[in-house]
């Protein structure tokens, strides 16, 4: 379908009725794909990016340089920008996807009850699932196959700034339902950049299970407050990282500038770094050279300007940023009650970190910090999906319903009670 920049309301409705039916048909052809079809496709997609790697470049150029002359910012312009790289990545998430064990038909926890008749659950897909996302065109790729991996059918509406490479994408998904003989509309990419798409997609309950929105906080906070479809979602990612009284000093140099500066516009990059006061005279000067280094804004609260005088005085404002920007907050705290009372105070339940030698204060961090991902001694940046063996993610939750933290094949699926019985009656 060719892009349409201006689509009246009543058409827009129309199309996304026809999207809608066209999922719900497919649900139930993909219900009965096989383990090894559904890797079959994810294959020969992985295959179809790869042989595609330099039309996928001169599409993303295309949008890249689109991009650029509307100002986008820098954290956007990293996000959409494809390269060699990020294409090889998104081929091989996806063969990582295929080698994962198929959840769904699991059956689990079946037993025998005093009646006679076995009780247990069964792992199911959740059904037509919409994705709402920006700029990053290699969501259309994992999206997609963890998607199909799990049984879904996903209807795919990225950002106006992604739309030629997400065409692309798309293309390379089709070819690889195709090979395997499964039904092109298991994937559908919704082929306008009209903004009421979103609004008909997050409100068609009849035909879509679940909506899962990836982008600004803008994006995520309309689909929050407008969506009556039931939303698996993050609003945004203010991660921390804690260096605890008698911390390894290289190892709380080495997280901290990894957790920051390893890449900018992503959730899981810190954008507040808490430092025992214990320890603020041992890695405070050494850090504010190497994020001098990396061209890193500092912003300190007064006692972090006592160490590093040419610190920018942080606002209360910059507690509760996420910058996607080399910008660093940094508070001095006293201990890690404290640090954990910051946490939760401004925090946004998605990533934080305790650099400490102190097993009972690492324990104490892991049960009271009530985020998705809690870490001990490691980088922010692991919270991902690719990371944590999931092959690739949907993105990050931090809701307290059905799934938590990276959304990968497991969190795309339900559970069912199932019950055998043998001619068995109720008494």
């Amino acid at each position: 379908m060719a892009l349409t920049q201006t689509i009246s309301d009543s058409d827009i409705g129309q199309l996304m009725a026809e999207v809608g039916c066209r999922a719900r048909t497919a649900a139930g052809e993909l219900a009965r794909a096989t383990s090894g079809e559904k890797n079959q496709a994810l294959a020969a997609t992985a295959k179809a990016i790869e042989a595609s790697a330099q039309a996928l470049l001169e599409a993303n150029t295309r949008d890249m340089e689109a991009a650029q002359k509307q100002s986008l910012d820098s954290a956007l312009l990293d996000r959409l920008e494809l390269n060699t790289a990020r294409i090889t990545a998104m081929a091989e998430g996806l063969r990582q996807i295929a080698e994962l064990p198929d959840p769904v038909g699991e059956i689990t926890d079946l037993h025998y009850r005093p009646s006679g008749i076995q009780v247990g659950k069964m792992r199911v897909p959740l059904g037509v699932i919409g994705i709402i996302y920006e700029s990053r065109p290699n969501v259309t790729a994992d999206a997609a196959g963890l998607c199909l991996k799990a049984g879904n059918v996903a209807i795919l509406r990225g950002g106006s700034e992604a739309y030629h490479s997400n065409q692309m994408i798309a293309d390379c998904v089709h070819q690889g339902l195709a090979a395997a003989g499964l039904c092109a509309d298991a994937v559908q990419v919704i082929a306008t950049t009209d903004r009421a798409a979103v609004g008909a997609l997050i409100t068609m309950n009849d035909s879509v299970d679940v909506i899962i929105p990836r982008g600004g906080k803008g994006l995520i906070e309309r689909v929050s407050r407008d969506a009556t479809v039931p939303v698996i979602k993050h609003l945004h990612g203010i991660c921390h990282v804690y260096i605890d009284d008698g911390a390894d000093t290289q190892k709380a140099i080495a997280i901290a500038l990894n957790a920051k500066t390893q890449r900018y516009g992503t959730c899981n990059t810190m954008e507040t770094l808490l430092v025992a006061a214990s320890e603020a005279g041992s890695v405070l000067a050494r850090l504010e050279k190497l994020y001098q280094a990396e061209g890193v804004e500092l912003r300190g609260c007064e006692r972090t300007q006592k160490h590093l005088p040419k610190v920018k005085l942080a606002t209360q404002e910059d507690w509760d940023t996420e910058y996607l920007a080399p910008i660093l907050s940094i508070k001095i705290v006293d201990h890690i009650d404290e640090a954990i009372a910051h946490i939760s105070q401004h925090g946004s339940g998605h990533t934080d970190t305790i650099v400490t030698t102190d097993l009972n204060r690492a324990n104490r961090f892991l049960r009271e910090v009530d985020s998705s991902s809690v870490m001990v001694n490691a980088s922010t940046r692991f919270a991902d999906g690719f990371e944590y063996g999931l092959g690739a993610e949907i993105g990050i939750s931090t809701d307290r319903l059905h799934v938590r933290g990276p959304v990968g094949l497991e969190g795309l699926t339900n559970q069912k009670y199932i019950v055998l019985g043998d001619g068995h009656i109720r008494q």
